[in-house]
């Protein structure tokens, strides 16, 4: 890099998964990030600014892989990145390959296939300092000499290296520095010439020999299909004739490369690499034995997930709490300055305002969850938990780091869904994502809390309360182990394979990176997630503010105009007003839809009310009744006013409309549901708007459904 060169930099940071990467980027960058999506896909994309001295340079952190087989999305972006075919982002000027200095043949595996693309490269050293406590010592400079690269010994968590690898980088751009190439046997070189004479014939541009060795190797690969390979033509005649040079001349196609790269990466590393004369048993293993056993190990991780569990569901109550009351204090500074503008007022306090609220309050949940998922995934444990849960989750296509998601989703499904980030496998994530909200989160319990304390324990007593409440907790989790299996079977066709899974050594978490990812998170969230939530909010008030037709107004109060008590009146007002509204309306229409689950227009419009959030129907019925919306589930006023409640017209006119058959299809309904405009916001921000509407599309009928059937059977077995 000369010294008059100041074009931008643009450099890639790649690396195994447990290597420290994205320690080594936070180090780098600090708080220059940005976090985003790449186009078209939702991987996370992930940059920030390196000072180079007093050059700014674009550093971005490429999803961690193995290898860049392009089969996965992770894998296909780190590789499309690198040679500059995503939309908008060219190809680096230099790359920085992060390797644990305790496994550097097989990290270095990845780093030989970016030296294919012919990308100047900096080996990353990285734990090197774990690596010597292990007695593993590297030479870096011998290394570096065979390698072809600058090496550096880095200890990201700490700091170490940094200015030597800034150096590092500079000498690398400017000396075009490449790694050593794997010497490819005659017959690798033929296959990829005819592999390459192949596209020529299909008039589509000749990829470098990188590219043509991921073709060539690589079983299920993206890239042909990247190159424009025509929908009407059928590539795997090429295909196969390509990779039966290879085996004409003794290679197996599926295992050529590796065995040929692990061959070349030994010869040149053999003697940097010292070893210890004899092997000691590492405080990982003898951790291992205690925390992967399968009775002790289970026994310790089910107590760590209920304390994950208990500290999202309880300890993050007190904080949404005052979240929730310190909006509303800023509702009520807010409210007299617009009193002469009803409408303006109503949609400032009530609609931007509680919109606004509904995203803060979730605060609390995700950074306590991410704070529990960044220290179980810093220390290692997080792995440990995967390999104990695989078992129980592999054969309906999800795997053993599908838990904690769906843990978690049992306090919110929003973190939960963001918790599905440490999902390697693209489809056991989608997955995981499609069924975690069916999780009985806590934004749930208001509705089942007033449906048994009103209908349940009154006739069966506190005993089956209890159990009524369990098994609307449970219900969610019997139906999401069936719909899993079904959408990796019907929809998602994922064929079984191997959960391969790497136990990193346990490691001293930093409580900075910690934090940092935290602040990362609930950053996204607000910016990402809290728009579409706050917009959804206001079309919802808008749906039951409007129409206000002044009739409606004169009418009620002149039926009450013996009525002293102006609260009472201004109550019945707004219960005439939500009657009337586009709401109440799309309720009645739609309501002869709900009549098998016995829901009458004033349940429909309170489980359309409640869309954006479960809870919202307490405050619903409370004002269809006249009880108004400061009412809770513990209300007796709004018990008493659900009792005696009658329907009006009908066969059942005259009968009460709340029965214990009713309830019980009301909470089957809200447990199975996706009422949750936050939810869906956060399910098309990770998985894309298509999948988000399939997932409340066949939520809300499987809730439907449910409903029916319940409230049918009980009609049958308990009676009207």
């Amino acid at each position: 890099m000369s010294q008059h060169d100041t074009r931008p930099l643009r450099l890639a940071l790649v690396g195994n998964p447990n290597t420290g990467k994205t320690t080594l980027f936070n180090r780098l960058t600090g708080s220059r990030q940005k976090i985003g999506n790449y186009p078209g896909v939702t991987v996370e994309k992930k940059s920030g600014t390196w000072m180079l001295g007093d050059r700014a340079c674009t550093l971005v952190d490429l999803p961690g892989a193995y290898s860049l087989a392009a089969s996965s999305p992770d894998e296909r972006v780190a590789l499309d990145f690198l040679t500059g075919h995503l939309a908008g982002e060219p190809a680096p000027d230099a790359v920085i390959c992060v390797v644990d200095a305790s496994n550097l043949v097989r990290n270095l595996f990845l780093a030989s296939q970016v030296a294919d693309l012919g990308l100047p490269l900096v080996v990353a050293l990285n734990m090197s300092d774990a690596a010597e406590k292990a007695g593993i010592h590297v030479d870096a400079a011998l290394l570096s000499r065979h390698l072809g690269v600058p090496v550096v010994r880095t200890v990201a968590t700490k700091g170490e290296g940094i200015a030597a690898l800034e150096k590092a980088v500079r000498q690398a751009v400017a000396d075009r520095a490449l790694m050593a190439r794997v010497p490819w046997p005659e017959a690798v070189e033929r296959a990829a010439k005819y592999l390459g004479a192949g596209l020529e014939k299909e008039g589509l541009p000749v990829p470098g020999p990188g590219e043509l060795h991921r073709i060539l190797f690589d079983q299920g690969t993206a890239v042909l299909e990247r190159a424009g390979w025509p929908a009407d033509s059928d590539p795997r005649p090429l295909l196969s004739a390509s990779r039966d040079i290879l085996t004409a001349a003794g290679f197996q196609p599926g295992s050529a490369e590796a065995l040929l790269r692990y061959e070349h990466l030994g010869h040149l590393t053999a003697d940097a690499i010292k070893w210890p004369e004899q092997r000691r048993r590492t405080a990982s293993e003898r951790l291992d034995a205690v925390l992967t056993h399968r009775v002790a190990g289970l026994a310790v991780f089910v107590a760590m997930m209920l304390l994950v569990f208990q500290s999202i569901y309880a300890w993050a109550g007190p904080f949404m709490e005052a979240i929730e009351s310190a909006v509303a204090v800023v509702q009520d500074l807010v409210a007299p300055w617009l009193a002469a503008w009803p409408a303006v007022q109503s949609l400032v306090v009530d609609g931007l305002l509680g919109g606004v609220g509904g995203v803060l309050v979730f605060l609390p949940q995700i950074l306590i969850l991410f704070f529990f998922i960044a220290l179980l995934e810093d220390t290692g444990y997080m792995a440990r938990g995967a390999f104990l849960m695989d078992k129980m989750f592999g054969w309906c296509g999800l795997n053993g780091k599908s838990f904690v998601p769906m843990l978690s989703s049992y306090a919110c499904a929003v973190p939960g869904i963001l918790a599905t980030r440490t999902i390697e496998d693209p489809r056991a994530r989608l997955t995981t994502i499609l069924v975690a909200p069916l999780m009985s989160c806590s934004a749930r319990l208001p509705v089942y809390v007033l449906m048994i304390g009103a209908f349940i324990e009154p006739s069966y007593g506190a005993v089956v309360a209890g159990f009524t409440l369990l098994a609307a907790h449970v219900v969610g989790l019997v139906v999401a182990v069936p719909v899993a299996w079904a959408m990796n079977k019907f929809v998602l066709h994922t064929r079984p394979q191997p959960f391969l899974l790497e136990m990193p050594p346990y490691r001293r978490p930093r409580l900075r990176d910690i934090l940092w990812r935290m602040w990362e998170r609930a950053r996204e969230f607000l910016v990402r997630a809290g728009t579409v939530i706050v917009a959804m909010t206001v079309i919802i008030w808008a749906l039951v503010y409007f129409p206000r037709p002044a009739e409606v107004r004169e009418r009620t109060v002149a039926s009450l105009s013996s009525l002293n008590d102006p609260a009472a009146v201004e109550r019945a007002v707004d219960a005439a007003y939500i009657e009337q509204s586009y709401l109440a309306r799309a309720g009645r229409a739609v309501q002869p839809l709900f009549a098998p689950a016995g829901f009458d227009w004033k349940i429909t419009v309170g489980v359309l009310a409640s869309f954006p959030a479960r809870e919202v129907i307490i405050a619903t019925l409370g004002t269809i009744y006249g009880i108004g919306q400061d009412v809770d589930e513990e209300s007796d006023d709004l018990r008493a006013a659900l009792a005696r409640d009658l329907w009006t017209h009908g066969a059942q006119a005259g009968q009460p409309v709340f029965t214990v058959p009713v309830a019980l299809a009301i909470m089957v309904f809200f447990a199975l549901c996706l009422q949750c405009g936050a939810t869906v916001a956060v399910m098309a921000k990770e998985a894309g708007w298509g999948w988000a509407v399939f997932g409340f599309v066949y939520m809300t009928a499987f809730a439907w459904l449910g409903a029916v059937l319940t409230y049918q059977a009980g009609t049958r077995w308990l009676g009207s």
